[in-house]
């Protein structure tokens, strides 16, 4: 577990998504959860060990079942974005591993096992304050790389938790982004009003504004590609010749190439069919 700021805390060590810790005295406010049920005991020891206030919550900076699956280990109230009560509501209500092939992390692990889902008790539309301490943290929503995706931000620290809208060392997830929406929102990042800012991604801890400006033109160029592909009426299975070049843009190890090549087979043909061919379209997040 890294302090990064007196009481904030983010931990990289569980695989999946980063985990954020804010300590003050009211209590713990959690940013997302691991989704493996012995690192979510193994964190919930951990966050033991911080003391603080007795009250709990945890904020799910998206719909990612990476980030959503352990929620209910937690054991305490879960906030969120509004459109995660639609993502629920079209889940099954408990869920089961199946052979899938969507490039998500939770598919590299086979002991899983049977799963509630725990859908947001507390839900907003643009804007929630929580105010545990002297200085507020800010949820807010920032369309583009997944359904329900928010920030967590400190503004009186200059810390914000930005969820998959930055993504460094792997390919993005796709499926159910929105490029146009998650090219705004990272614009605002790069900007000078987050310039001084320690930004926490949901995947690779702290990143950059320079990462984010990086992640930008690769965006812009997949957005270019689609609508080519869209304009001579491609199927959505052409996607697929974006994958190598996509692919090189990373110095994948071996054994994670074959993972991330099907994360971005499935997120490229998803979003082309979602954005391109809606009539068509399997409605999940």
């Amino acid at each position: 577990m890294q302090e990064i700021s007196p009481h904030i805390y983010i931990e990289n060590n569980y695989a999946g998504v980063t985990l954020g810790a804010i300590n003050w005295p009211h209590g713990l406010i959690l940013i997302d959860s691991p989704f493996r049920p012995d690192d979510t005991r193994s964190w919930r020891s951990a966050l033991l060990n911080l003391g603080g206030g007795v009250d709990r919550i945890l904020v799910n900076l998206d719909a990612n079942m990476d980030r959503t699956l352990g929620s209910r280990g937690m054991e305490c109230t879960v906030v969120g974005h509004e459109k995660l009560l639609h993502v629920f509501r079209n889940r099954p209500v408990t869920f089961k591993p199946l052979l899938t092939e969507t490039g998500a992390e939770w598919e590299q692990y086979n002991n899983i096992g049977s799963v509630r889902w725990a859908p947001p008790e507390i839900t907003f539309s643009d804007r929630l304050e929580i105010h545990w301490n002297n200085a507020p943290l800010n949820l807010e929503h920032r369309p583009g790389p997944a359904t329900g995706a928010i920030w967590a931000a400190l503004p009186q620290q200059n810390i914000v938790f930005v969820g998959d809208a930055v993504v460094v060392n792997e390919p993005p997830f796709l499926a159910f982004a929105d490029i146009p929406s998650w090219v705004e929102s990272l614009e605002v990042l790069v900007s000078p009003a987050y310039q001084n800012h320690l930004i926490v991604g949901g995947r690779d801890g702290l990143v950059t504004q320079n990462q984010a400006r990086d992640l930008i033109e690769m965006l812009k160029w997949i957005h270019a590609q689609m609508e080519a592909l869209a304009d001579r009426r491609a199927l959505p299975a052409e996607t697929q010749t974006l994958v190598p070049e996509l692919l090189q843009r990373y110095r994948s190890p071996a054994n994670r190439l074959d993972h991330y090549r099907a994360r971005l087979s499935y997120g490229l043909e998803q979003y082309f069919i979602r954005h391109y061919h809606p009539v068509a379209v399997e409605e999940e997040e």
